[in-house]
């Protein structure tokens, strides 16, 4: 099986030796070279990294890449094996190898991280409290435009309290040349709608935010075979500072 599974990354870090990861710099115009493949050659939107995020590594593999499946994880988060140990090292061994991949790509059509649980909100009220809720509102519309057959499902993601993140995933090529057609077909038409010139280095990154959500719902209709795995983070969580942000998040008027 011809495998990539991109590492997304924006500065020099440990990178697994598994020929099956190909480390890509995202954002890589104007910046300079980390000894990895950079996001900013062929048809790209390296330039837009700021408001896109890991989404100009996608966008560069859905013009560029050649291979049978692709996928994406981040220079910190793997998928892997369960493991409840704290130490970086024993981590590391648990992060999914090509034989991993391979075993599971012949099961299944998706590989998904396990998916994040607000509890007490749904996946539009969380959005809403996080960010600016018309940018949300407006991509809904924008999918009614564009996709009405996607309505439903946008609808059905926005009610739920789960949520797959991280925009992580591993699937066919041609199958993720589908969603990355979908997916900026819709971005692209929200940036030329709204006006973020205004918003704040987090804010910015609206697009890369929606895309998450946007994800789940190309999911829900869909209806592909997945699976979900376990993720590794490699450095460890404050959850004290998330809790922290997360009540900001609500208590706070956003934009």
């Amino acid at each position: 099986m011809n495998i990539k599974i991109l590492i997304a990354t924006h500065k020099k870090y440990w990178m697994p030796e598994d020929d099956v990861y190909l480390p890509i710099h995202v954002g890589r115009a104007g910046k300079a070279d980390l000894g990895y493949v950079g996001d900013n050659t062929g048809d790209n939107i390296s330039e837009k990294n700021a408001n896109y995020c890991e989404l100009t590594g996608l966008y560069w593999a859905w013009k560029n890449l050649t291979c049978d499946y692709i996928g994406l994880c981040h220079y910190r988060r793997y998928f892997a094996h369960a493991t409840s140990s704290s130490d970086t090292e024993k981590k590391k061994l648990a992060i999914l190898q090509r034989e991993d991949y391979e075993k599971l790509l012949k099961q299944y059509d998706v590989i998904l991280p396990k998916k994040r649980n607000y509890f007490i909100e749904t996946v539009r009220s969380q959005y809403e409290h996080a960010h600016n809720k018309n940018d949300l509102a407006l991509t809904e519309q924008i999918v009614e435009e564009l996709y009405p057959e996607y309505s439903e499902a946008f609808s059905k993601v926005m009610g739920r309290t789960k949520l797959h993140i991280f925009n992580m995933f591993v699937m066919r090529k041609e199958k993720f040349d589908e969603y990355s057609q979908w997916l900026f077909a819709i971005l692209f038409e929200l940036e030329k709608r709204i006006d973020i010139s205004k918003y704040n280095q987090y804010e910015a990154r609206v697009f890369g935010f929606l895309s998450e959500r946007l994800f789940n719902v190309w999911l829900e209709k869909q209806a592909l075979n997945t699976k979900e795995i376990d993720i590794v983070f490699l450095e460890k969580v404050d959850w004290f500072d998330k809790g922290i942000k997360f009540l900001k998040r609500k208590l706070l008027i956003k934009l």
